[in-house]
């Protein structure tokens, strides 16, 4: 058995420094990341999108193979590739501008998705713009509605506002996901823009009525916050020279993952949980510490 990771693998074009108005291609997309991320920690993980026969496709397919992520389920098409226009602050925070229309990335369809009544994945993660970006999105949750009584769902909403500025309408989108989910991650940035009255935990608490098993949300320096039905748990953050927080969230969600596959999700709770969240703030540091989603392989948090 493997995880599936489903959504997008695109190519982020990231400036050679914070500023910088030169960049370099570097692959990514958010449930890419996670893949790459789950392989390193040696999870056995099969990504499930689509790929563009282009340069940047070949590019990404050659990556997933290296990197041991399979490619059973990710199709090869004639169209381009997703590309992602990221800026990065002083700070180190990125901002994302897509080129999305006709690409490869988004090119789902039913008959490409496995059934999983027939090959059991672990686990089902599944995020960021395959969520939202149709008609992909409403193919993807027809998939999800039908695996969830099968494996457990790891949803991480990522939110993309340049890509949906409603915020109405990305409230209900990631309201049915959340409807969908065993586990929700998200940041506190995502959580400020979909609810800015609202105190995050609150919004944990909410999806947790919804019967959300745990929700995870991401603090960036301040750490890590964890809620289950029962209990609230804090991580500090690990204090690291930040390059660039490109993937951060994408490895916590790894993380997560890591310990759902090898633990249960039902006894991710107490010291365990708390375990979980140290590792996650653990390696969303490394990942920080580097350029671009370059998440730490598994001997790198022993």
């Amino acid at each position: 058995m493997a995880v599936w990771v489903c959504g997008e693998a695109l190519i982020d074009l990231i400036p050679v420094e914070p500023g910088s108005e030169q960049r370099i291609a570097i692959p990514g997309g958010g449930p890419a990341n996670t893949a790459h991320a789950l392989a390193r920690l040696e999870i056995a993980t099969e990504f499930i999108g689509g790929l563009s026969d282009d340069q940047y496709g070949q590019r990404m397919r050659a990556e997933f193979i290296a990197g041991r992520v399979g490619l059973t389920f990710t199709p090869e098409h004639q169209l381009p590739t997703c590309l992602a226009i990221v800026s990065i602050a002083l700070d180190g925070g990125a901002t994302y501008e897509f080129k999305i229309d006709g690409t490869a990335t988004f090119a789902f369809a039913t008959k490409n998705l496995p059934d999983p009544k027939v090959v059991k994945p672990d686990a089902i993660y599944i995020g960021t713009l395959g969520t939202i970006i149709e008609p992909g999105a409403s193919i993807l949750k027809d998939w999800v509605l039908k695996a969830k009584e099968y494996a457990p769902i790891i949803y991480d909403p990522n939110i993309r506002s340049s890509v949906i500025p409603d915020r109405s309408r990305y409230q209900e989108v990631v309201k049915n996901w959340v409807a969908l989910s065993n586990v929700v991650k998200a940041s506190e940035d995502d959580l400020a823009w979909l609810y800015p009255d609202s105190d995050p935990l609150e919004i944990a608490r909410s999806w947790v009525a919804l019967d959300v098993e745990l929700v995870v949300i991401t603090k960036g320096e301040n750490g890590i916050v964890g809620v289950t039905e029962n209990q609230e748990v804090l991580i500090p953050g690990v204090q690291v020279d930040v390059i660039d927080t490109v993937g951060a969230g994408d490895t916590v969600g790894a993380v997560l993952v890591e310990a759902l596959v090898e633990f249960g999700l039902e006894k991710l709770t107490s010291e365990l949980l708390s375990h979980t969240l140290h590792r996650a703030a653990l390696a969303a540091s490394i990942t920080c510490s580097r350029l671009g989603a370059n998440p730490p392989t598994k001997a790198e948090l022993l």
